[in-house]
């Protein structure tokens, strides 16, 4: 029989147990119920209803008693009748006791009751009748002597059937009893043989049941506490249970062998961590490490006792993180253990990435932190796992490997850049920092007013040197001017204040890019001095100041009488014009730099490269003014490219070639040197550039302005009609510096605004015209040599 068939039998025995003992004491109650029923019902109240007669019989007689005393005729009808009242009432009560007599005495004796009760009420009429008549006292007297006599015997018959009745009650109640103490004892009896047959039935039970429940359990008490997962429960039957046992050595065996795979991973996870090349930890709530880390964190922390330790203490102590950053990391490392994976997601951008650890004997170590959180079956973050990397060898590397790529990156831009350009660039740009130098030390000690002129003079050299580095491709001293240029806008804008020890710093930071320029061009290169334009067997090096003296002596012979002859020669003629032009160059030739650098310009602007057309008219130029020039153009072509030129959509929506055009042209006028430059773009904007002026406060809004008024505006310090700042205009600077630059030597510049132009779109056709002294200008008339000398 198996457990089910078993446990069924148990609960059905139980079921058959209730049963028998309910119905028995179902059928008792119902009996015993009949039987106090009877008892409460009919003798009890018989009983009652006797000891009621004798009351009864008493108000009938106190009210014949009323009847013989009453006074008159009417009184005594009155009387009369209550007392036939309670006759009638008395009699009912006699028959009611009759109908309930259990016993033939209790009838007898009711019997007797009647029987007295006739001639009672016969005396009691006859009375009546005596008073009634008038006869008061014979009624008295018969009521006295008549009507007493059957009164005591009715009480006494009433009695005697009052006794009768408490007696039938007394053994009705005595026998209800004794069969209730009867049916007591039979249902207990009942109760206690289904109570020992369960009992049997369960103990049977529980040796085939419990008892092996019972070795199950202490086989896997003993399995828990031991760890011994080869221990087996031994089976011996075929039920549940014994399928219960083989399920559960089943069980143990699969447990094993995972326990088995786990002590391999487990072993596999201390050989990494014994092995592997980083430190790694895990951080416990309460901010300290877990027992568990692995080997190599004793040689990255230069400590062994990090087990137990706080997280802080062995990890950010001697750092170079701040009071602020080491409490945003203990307050980060609090809000993500015991919560979900988004609180390490809000503040992993507070844990540090990398640490520079100061360790016991003064060395600076490079920690690399990795974050990862571990999470436990509710989804929350039990722990915060933390990778620690020495990487102070590998910044190092990293260091020397940018420093390498940014010097091999400077030297390409080097030779991108012909070694005499090259040298003029650095000669240009020293005399700029030098001057920029200059102006901060005696702007030091001027008042806040008047250092509005030395701002706008140190913005402007910063500004051509980074536009002549870019010209040329020196990227890296490019974005070196811009970071400086960056700062002396917001100084020209009030945003900073002046210290000159800052500015110091940073032009003195500019100054050491150029320098690395120039070292690495000598040291690495070996490009010292200007360098030559061809090969020695077409060109010599003279000295400058050796051809003057040759000059000079030329002029001076044309004084003698001899010479004078020997002037007129054409051979002198060709011999004096060659040396003059010793030392110049064409036009073009000293723009060439920034003319090349225009393609590139347009092509970070989103434009075609324009055209560009240079007309000296056989002039030539002494090398003297070439950075002048140089520095001059350089704003003039990125204006024109930047503000002038159209992209090539609109130019060909406007019926004009896709590339612009820009023309320089350089005559002689009045004993003085003129150079135009236009381009063919959308002219200048005027509308623009009174909107700026009265965003500047340059203008009134009520003031009327012509034209050339408004064009000659563009030359203002940090006026700029661009929408937004870029690296090649919108700062304000450009037409100023180059009014400063020709000031400086006795030049200068104008817009030219077409005549009679009608403005489109609030934009005016113009010229650039630019006027220099006459003393830079080598006259085409003079003549031409051959092969130029250069010197």
């Amino acid at each position: 029989m198996n457990i089910r068939a078993r446990i069924l039998l148990l609960v059905a025995a139980s079921f058959l147990a209730l049963l028998t003992v309910g119905a028995l004491a179902m059928y008792q109650a119902r009996k015993s119920e009949r039987e106090v029923r009877f008892v409460t019902e009919t003798v009890v109240p018989s009983a009652i209803k006797s000891v009621a007669l004798l009351t009864k019989l008493k108000e009938v007689h106190i009210a014949a008693l009323g009847m013989v005393s009453a006074p008159d005729e009417a009184t005594i009808r009155q009387a009369y009748e209550e007392t036939a009242h309670r006759r009638d009432a008395l009699s009912k009560a006699v028959d009611e006791l009759d109908a309930q007599s259990d016993s033939k005495a209790q009838r007898g004796l009711v019997e007797l009751v009647r029987e007295s009760q006739k001639n009672y009420f016969q005396s009691l009429d006859d009375t009546a009748k005596l008073a009634l008549a008038g006869q008061r006292d014979v009624a008295q007297a018969n009521m006295a002597a008549t009507v007493d006599q059957y009164l005591r015997e009715q009480g006494e018959a009433l009695g005697t059937l009052d006794i009768e009745k408490n007696r039938s009650k007394d053994e009705a109640i005595r026998k209800l009893n004794e069969r209730l103490s009867a049916t007591l004892v039979m249902l207990a009896m009942v109760t206690l043989a289904a109570l020992a047959f369960l009992g049997v039935i369960g103990f049977v039970l529980y040796r085939r049941i419990v008892a092996p429940i019972g070795d199950m359990q202490a086989s896997m008490t003993r399995i828990a506490t031991t760890q011994d997962f080869s221990h087996r429960v031994q089976v011996e039957r075929d039920d549940e249970i014994g399928k219960s046992l083989q399920a559960f050595n089943l069980m143990i065996e699969k447990i094993e062998e995972s326990a088995a795979q786990v002590r391999r991973k487990t072993a596999d996870i201390h050989a990494m961590l014994d092995n592997i090349p980083q430190g790694i930890l895990a951080i416990e709530s309460g901010g300290r490490i877990h027992p568990e880390v692995s080997q190599h964190l004793a040689i990255v922390l230069e400590r062994t006792d990090v087990a137990g330790q706080l997280a802080m203490e062995v990890l950010f102590a001697d750092t170079d993180l701040g009071a602020d950053a080491l409490s945003q990391v203990d307050a980060a490392i609090a809000a993500c253990i015991g919560e979900d994976a988004m609180n390490f997601e809000f503040n992993a951008h507070l844990l540090p990435a990398e640490i520079e650890k100061t360790m016991a004997d003064g060395r600076v170590k490079i920690l690399d932190l990795n974050w990862s959180p571990m999470m436990n079956e509710q989804d929350q973050v039990d722990r915060l796992l933390v990778c620690v990397r020495d990487v102070t060898d590998l910044r190092a590397l990293a260091r020397a490997a940018q420093s390498q790529r940014r010097e091999l990156g400077m030297i390409g831009e080097i030779l991108g850049v012909h070694q005499e350009k090259f040298q003029a660039f650095c000669a240009d740009a020293t005399t700029l920092l030098d001057e920029s130098c200059d102006v901060v030390e005696h702007a030091e000690g001027a008042p806040p007013s008047e250092r509005v002129d030395a701002i706008n003079v140190l913005f402007r050299n910063v500004h051509t040197v980074k536009g002549n580095a870019r010209t040329h491709g020196l990227l890296q001293l490019a974005d070196a001017g811009h970071e400086v240029e960056e700062h002396f806008d917001r100084l020209r804008a009030g945003l900073e204040d002046w210290d000159a020890s800052s500015l110091n710093v940073r032009l003195a930071g500019l100054r050491q890019v150029l320098h690395e320029y120039r070292h690495l061009s000598e040291t690495k290169l070996g490009r010292h001095g200007p360098g030559r334009r061809g090969d020695v067997e077409k060109f010599a090096l003279i000295p400058r100041e050796q051809v003057r003296s040759w000059q000079r002596l030329l002029e001076s012979m044309g004084d003698t009488a001899a010479g004078a002859n020997l002037a007129q020669s054409p051979a002198w003629q060709r011999l004096r014009a060659s040396m003059a032009r010793v030392g110049t160059e064409t036009l073009g030739e000293q723009l060439a730099p920034v003319l090349d650098s225009l393609p590139q310009l347009a092509a970070q602007l989103g434009k075609e490269a324009p055209e560009v057309q240079v007309d000296d008219h056989g002039m030539r130029l002494h090398a003297q003014i070439g950075g002048t020039l140089r520095n001059v153009f350089v704003h003039l072509c990125r204006n024109a490219i930047d503000h002038g030129i159209e992209p090539a959509l609109a130019r060909i929506a406007a019926g004009k070639r896709a590339a612009g055009q820009i023309v320089i042209s350089a005559q002689q006028v009045e004993g003085r040197l003129r150079i135009e430059i236009v381009d063919d773009g959308r002219g200048l904007a005027l509308d623009r550039i009174r909107e700026r002026a009265l965003a500047l406060g340059l203008i009134d809004v009520s003031a009327e302005m012509p034209s050339v008024a408004l064009a000659e505006l563009v030359f203002s310090p940090g006026f700029s009609t661009a929408d937004q700042v870029t690296e090649v205009s919108g700062r304000g600077v450009g037409m100023d510096a180059v009014r400063a630059f020709l000031n400086a030597e006795g030049g200068d510049i104008a817009l030219v605004l077409a005549r009679d132009a009608i403005p489109v779109n609030g934009y005016v056709p113009f010229r650039t015209v630019i006027t220099l002294p006459e003393r830079f200008v080598v006259p085409a008339d003079i003549g031409m040599t051959e092969e130029p000398i250069h010197a």
